[in-house]
């Protein structure tokens, strides 16, 4: 029955980042070699040691989510003991209960990552599609305002009219009311 484990491996710091990254994919080829999954890499960086180890002050740390058969955690270890860049490792068994809610917490977080991309995408598709159609909406907007204005010049010179037919009456003299509608009228 496989089991989940943690392996933590700290790695000579004079050996280079590639080599670092070569030490790494060979750990992970050897398990995946010896019927084992590495679930997850996670790489701490250049980090100072507690105290000297083989006169190195700071290491390269790096740990792996593994799922593995008990029986082949022997060969690993063993591997890992004949790899001179790697001055010290750990291997320990995970709680299955913390195991189950981390891979659930990851499931919801890989859930959020898609729907946050989904609507990122959806958003930028809107943005592109309102790009393309914002010189039509420009020239019906001003279509539109063309409209409105001409109104507003039409009720600014009816109060002009009825004060000329105002003054007109009072002019020839007809005070009826009438009168002046007759004549708003006939202005209008």
């Amino acid at each position: 029955m496989a089991r989940d484990y943690e392996l933590g491996i700290v790695i000579n710091p004079e050996a280079g980042d590639e080599q670092a990254r070569a030490i790494v994919e060979r750990v992970a080829q050897t398990i995946t070699n010896n019927s084992g999954q590495v679930v997850r890499v996670n790489a701490w960086g250049r980090r100072r040691l507690a105290y000297p180890i083989q006169r190195f002050r700071d290491g390269l740390y790096f740990f792996f989510d593994l799922i593995l058969e008990p029986s082949t955690i022997a060969e690993i270890e063993r591997t890992l003991r004949l790899n001179e860049d790697i001055i010290r490792h750990l291997m320990k068994v995970r709680d299955p209960r913390v195991v189950a809610q981390q891979r659930q917490r990851d499931v919801e977080l890989d859930a959020q990552r898609e729907a946050e991309a989904k609507a990122q995408a959806e958003a930028e598709a809107a943005r592109a599609e309102a790009a393309a159609n914002a010189p039509a909406a420009e020239a019906t907007e001003a279509t539109e305002a063309t409209e409105v204005e001409e109104p507003a010049q039409a009720e600014e010179a009816a109060p002009a009219t009825t004060e000329a037919a105002t003054a007109e009456t009072a002019t020839t003299g007809s005070d009826t009311p009438a009168a002046v509608s007759e004549t708003a009228q006939a202005e209008a």
